[in-house]
């Protein structure tokens, strides 16, 4: 255990930030499911609204800090991919 006021200080700041950041991890891991979810039963509608509520919670964990950018580019890019693939079989 430490003894160092810092690294007390350092270890319950690094606490605070990993169950805010396993919060945000778990609201975008939430989102994608449900996408995907809306993607497996070819629901248009609701597809397009879960895609948007992703998209909208991967760049808040980017300006937030908690994901990086190009993974949040990746995901974005897959989750995209998905829904135009089942637009275009719909259509």
């Amino acid at each position: 255990m430490a003894q160092i006021k810092s690294q007390i200080k350092r270890i319950r700041q690094a606490e605070k930030r990993r169950l805010r950041n396993k919060s945000v991890k778990s609201v975008i891991k939430t989102y994608i499911f449900k996408f995907n979810e809306a993607v497996e039963s070819k629901d248009k509608d609701s597809a397009k609204e879960a895609l948007e509520k992703a998209i909208k919670a991967l760049d808040k964990a980017v300006s937030k800090g908690v994901i990086h950018l190009n993974s949040a580019a990746n995901k974005k890019s897959k989750l995209m991919r998905k829904f135009n693939a089942l637009m275009k079989a719909s259509a």
